[in-house]
């Protein structure tokens, strides 16, 4: 499966109002909802488990991450970017810094 083949399927999804603003902010709420998630059960692998990751815990997160990259295809099709594009951009983009040595640092344009 591609990029795009999951964005048009996950799209098959989508409750919308219809009303862009309310839907962007959905959507963006919804990445960082579902990232938190994420957060919260490596948090609580850490806490409680020693940071030993058992199986049914990388299930867990699998699941988490699936609904991170959902919103993620979704708000990128309400912004009109296909999201082969984006993952294509990014790897460029991350190339680029390692080519020129600046893969660690900070700023958004290295």
């Amino acid at each position: 499966m591609t990029f795009n083949e999951y964005q048009r399927q996950a799209l098959t999804t989508v409750i919308s109002t219809g009303d862009m603003f309310k839907d962007s902010l959905h959507w963006v709420l919804g990445i960082n909802g579902e990232a938190g998630e994420v957060a919260e059960k490596v948090k609580k692998i850490i806490r409680d488990k020693n940071g030993i990751m058992a199986e049914t815990d990388k299930a867990e997160l699998g699941k988490e991450l699936g609904d991170v990259l959902w919103y993620l295809a979704v708000f990128a099709h309400e912004l009109g970017i296909p999201f082969e594009k984006i993952a294509s951009q990014n790897l460029d983009k991350l190339s680029s810094r390692k080519a020129r040595g600046v893969l660690s640092g900070d700023g958004d344009n290295r």
